[in-house]
């Protein structure tokens, strides 16, 4: 574990080296094509980075990283788009704008605080809480059905996926005083697929992805089948590029050849999306479920779609045993640094 750390460090210290390139040559480079050449080599470099690494948690967080989101807003910056646009006067800046899921408020001011920044602590530290919990539900998981483990194991996704995002925009908040914008919502409270997917997972993610893909689309759709319906295709559009991202950082993790269920997931998730748009649109809000009532009927669909379609994947090559051994190595070594820091001030 301490091997593969060397090589995490190895491999941020090349990628912000080449922001720090991305950053100089943007000024003396117009936008567009031109520009989007002269980032070519760097996206390139992102691609292969992340194979570097062997372990899930951070294999696979460096690929989601620099694969995905900084890939995809070095895109939009060629073309002066993006959260990266207008581009910041600082390098640190650019750099944990490209580099780290996080985005920065229009209106953010180093002053201000969110009031709702102690409430957020208190989540973040009970997500912590329920991680290390998982920790020891883990050791009794020979008396579980494998379907309770792939569960526990999604939920595990999900918090390390929360606690890693939160990790990164710490010390951006704290260093340069803004003000971010939300990573995730509490997508636990989602009452519809348009809620979960639009408002409350991922919204780094969502934001790229309407940026890139949605508004591109939806812009085209309009003209060939009007305004109201435009949506709909562009919709559909971003998950397939979602499914496609997902399925490649999910190669990183275990560098077989895709079997597509990660996409088919997304697709199907796409179009009961669209299908419940539609719906809304042609009953025009004339008839609601309760909220309770659409929250459950969510929360089994995200389940029975779950178990077909996502977790069968953390059973191939190893992926739920893996990330169960490596949350026990990354446990231990900080017990045991912790054990070592300890006893050197101790003996200071």
């Amino acid at each position: 574990m301490e091997g593969e750390i060397k090589n995490l460090f190895q491999v941020w210290i090349l990628a912000i080296t080449c922001l720090t390139y991305c950053y100089h040559i943007s000024a003396r480079i117009s936008a567009g094509i031109p520009r989007l050449l002269s980032f070519l080599p760097i996206i390139y470099l992102f691609i292969i980075l992340p194979l570097k690494l062997t372990t899930i948690h951070l294999c696979g967080f460096t690929a989601f990283l620099l694969v995905w989101l900084a890939n995809f807003k070095l895109i939009l910056f060629a073309f002066d788009h993006g959260p990266l646009f207008p581009p910041p006067s600082k390098l640190s800046h650019f750099i944990s704008i490209s580099s780290l899921p996080i985005n920065i408020k229009p209106s953010s001011n180093p002053s201000h605080r969110n009031p709702k920044s102690s409430s957020g602590s208190i989540l973040l530290a009970i997500k912590v809480f329920s991680l290390a919990l998982l920790l020891h539900v883990y050791n009794y998981r020979q008396y579980l059905h494998q379907n309770v483990i792939l569960l526990i194991n999604c939920l595990h996704i999900y918090l390390f996926l929360e606690i890693g995002l939160a990790t990164c925009a710490a010390p951006v908040r704290a260093i340069f005083g803004f003000e971010l914008e939300l990573q995730f919502n509490e997508p636990y409270l989602a009452t519809s697929l348009q809620d979960f997917w639009g408002r409350r997972w991922n919204l780094m993610v969502t934001g790229i992805l309407r940026s890139i893909v949605y508004n591109p689309i939806r812009r085209i759709s309009t003209r060939a089948i009007g305004y109201k319906w435009a949506p709909l295709p562009a919709v559909f559009a971003a998950f397939v590029v979602s499914g496609l991202m997902h399925e490649i950082v999910y190669y990183y993790l275990t560098r077989a050849p895709p079997t597509w269920e990660m996409t088919s997931f997304f697709i199907l998730h796409g179009v009961c999306l669209i299908v419940e748009v539609a719906a809304k649109k042609l009953l025009s809000d004339r008839w609601r479920l309760h909220r309770a009532i659409s929250s459950i009927l969510l929360l089994g669909f995200m389940i029975m779609t779950s178990v077909w379609l996502f977790c069968p994947l953390l059973l191939k090559n190893g992926v739920s045993e893996r990330m169960i051994t490596e949350l026990y190595s990354f446990s231990n070594l900080i017990k045991n640094k912790g054990l070592l820091y300890y006893w050197f001030w101790h003996e200071k």
